[in-house]
């Protein structure tokens, strides 16, 4: 994941504030300029409510006075675009959150569609959602029809329940289903971008309402469009990892009479950083055609002593009755940024159509 530095830095504040000097040539623009030099400490997000802040500061008024600046700075000579944006739709959604009129909230959600296509609105609209949710889903209901395909995305991208560096909106959380007509009008959409968005949306509903999304899912597979298989797959991935049976159905993942000798580890020590390899056998030994799921469960040590499961993705295969595949791989203890390491007891376990084998057992060395 990008640095804080790396999107929101100096330079974004200032063409920022030569792109806001275009449209109110007289105004000193105080907050703006003194934010370039404020940013150092902070994380993405709070660069972005920062220089929030500063453009409502310095741009006082009502909301139409803000909507007027914001449109005559896009239509201007300077940059108005890329990672600016977050900042300036925010500052639009928290002046019409402020003033609570329904023409300032719609005209808002407008005025969020108009600049999603530069960055993203997807963070600013979230403060809609939770202002009034009912007002805001009936907009963006109209947005899954916009010829715009940034549009069509904004729709299904800024209603997930969990959307990454966002705020939450509970009520996308609680109200399950509340969000389901927008991804029935988006499922089949011409755009990989707008479908990609889609499928994470559907797998953000299955956190919490995995019957909801399973019963979705079944429904656009009944009706697919040519790219609904794929997308499905990629909405259901967490229920799969966790091995939930009506999910592996829809997929076609059923019961299986298996025989697993494995997972068989190459040591039983592994040095901090280094990597431990695994093989197993899998042989069908029932009397029908198979298709396997085949994913491998590492159960990491945490400093508390306890353990905690993360589920890889090793293979899909399909076995005739009596056919057999080898597996085979490394996983890796390199370190990275997401995840800390702790030296101590560690197991490997294969997962199969959401069954697990035994674990394997093994030993993490100190760094």
């Amino acid at each position: 994941m990008p640095f804080a530095d790396e999107l929101i830095h100096g330079r974004t504040a200032r063409s920022l504030t030569q792109a806001v000097q275009t449209a109110v040539p007289g105004a000193p623009l105080d907050s703006l300029r003194a934010a370039a030099d404020q940013l150092g400490p902070l994380t993405l997000r709070e660069r972005a409510d920062l220089l929030r802040d500063a453009l409502l500061a310095d741009v006082p008024g009502d909301y139409a006075e803000l909507a007027r600046v914001v449109r005559a700075a896009r239509d201007g000579t300077q940059e108005f675009g890329g990672w600016l944006i977050w900042p300036v739709t925010s500052a639009v959604a928290t002046k019409a959150v402020a003033e609570d009129t329904s023409e300032a909230f719609d005209d808002a959600m407008a005025l969020l569609a108009e600049l999603t296509g530069r960055l993203t609105s997807e963070f600013a609209v979230r403060v809609l959602l939770r202002h009034d949710i009912d007002r805001a889903l009936t907009i963006v209901a109209g947005w899954t029809a916009s010829a715009d395909a940034d549009v069509r995305r904004l729709a299904s991208e800024g209603t997930r329940p969990y959307l990454p560096w966002s705020i939450r909106v509970p009520e996308l959380i609680s109200r399950a289903g509340a969000t389901v007509h927008v991804l029935d009008a988006l499922y089949g959409d011409d755009s990989e971008y707008v479908r990609r968005s889609v499928a994470n949306h559907l797998n953000d509903l299955s956190r919490d309402h995995a019957d909801l999304v399973v019963a979705t899912a079944r429904r656009w597979l009944d009706a697919p469009a040519p790219t609904t298989g794929r997308l499905v797959r990629h909405g259901l991935r967490t229920l799969v990892k966790r091995g939930h049976p009506s999910a592996l159905d829809v997929l076609g993942f059923a019961p299986a009479t298996l025989e697993i000798d494995g997972p068989v580890l190459d040591r039983t020590t592994v040095p901090f950083g280094g990597s431990v390899r695994f093989t197993a056998t899998i042989r069908n030994s029932g009397a029908e055609q198979a298709r396997l799921a085949i994913d491998y469960v590492v159960h990491y040590y945490k400093a508390n002593g306890s353990q905690s499961a993360k589920t890889f993705k090793l293979t899909t295969r399909t076995l005739a009755p009596g056919e057999t595949v080898e597996v085979d791989r490394e996983h890796s203890f390199r370190p990275i940024t997401t995840r800390r390491y702790h030296p101590g007891p560690h197991a490997i376990a294969l997962q199969v159509n959401g069954v697990a084998t035994d674990t394997a057992e093994f030993e993490l060395g100190t760094p």
